[in-house]
């Protein structure tokens, strides 16, 4: 078994994007990446080896995010929010436009229901159907029809042709 400090320094790039998928505000981004550290630390002596330690550790930091939301559900997020996201681009215009676009799309992504925001989320950390599947606690088949509807919905929410 692979101890804490090395699975976090493996996934926690991946974390990051997820925890700012689900939180705006970075201090409440903050919170959730703290509460999603402590839910990993704790769940990983019980990891069995039923599935592979990405899957597990993305199914944690997703069961914990969510939890998250529920608990926030009551109160606003404001659409004015937008996620800090560092971009190692050279040149300050394409590196403004860049920024420009994963706000937008974090942005979309933050709007779309719970069910379709964890599909398109796990598609960009390159998660396959069937890891996804694995994930939630769904069909692979029901992971594509999701992923199918989260992509019809991020293209209208950007106006996107189709």
């Amino acid at each position: 078994m692979r101890d804490y400090e090395t699975v976090w320094a493996e996934y926690s790039n991946g974390i990051s994007r997820l925890a700012a998928s689900y939180e705006s505000a970075p201090d409440l981004r903050e919170d959730l990446m703290q509460e999603i550290r402590l839910a990993l630390w704790k769940a990983l002596p019980g990891f069995r080896g039923d599935c592979s330690m990405r899957t597990f550790v993305y199914r944690v930091a997703h069961n914990r995010a969510l939890t998250h939301v529920w608990r926030r559900r009551g109160q606003s997020l404001q659409s004015d929010e937008l996620p800090d996201i560092c971009d190692p681009s050279p040149g300050p215009e394409s590196s403004a436009i860049r920024r420009a676009d994963q706000e937008s799309l974090m942005l979309a992504i933050r709007k779309l229901p719970v069910h379709y925001r964890q599909v398109i989320t796990m598609v960009l950390e390159e998660l396959s159907q069937s890891e996804i599947a694995a994930v939630l606690g769904i069909s692979e088949n029901n992971v594509a029809v999701r992923l199918n509807r989260a992509r019809n919905l991020l293209r209208r929410e950007l106006g996107v042709a189709q």
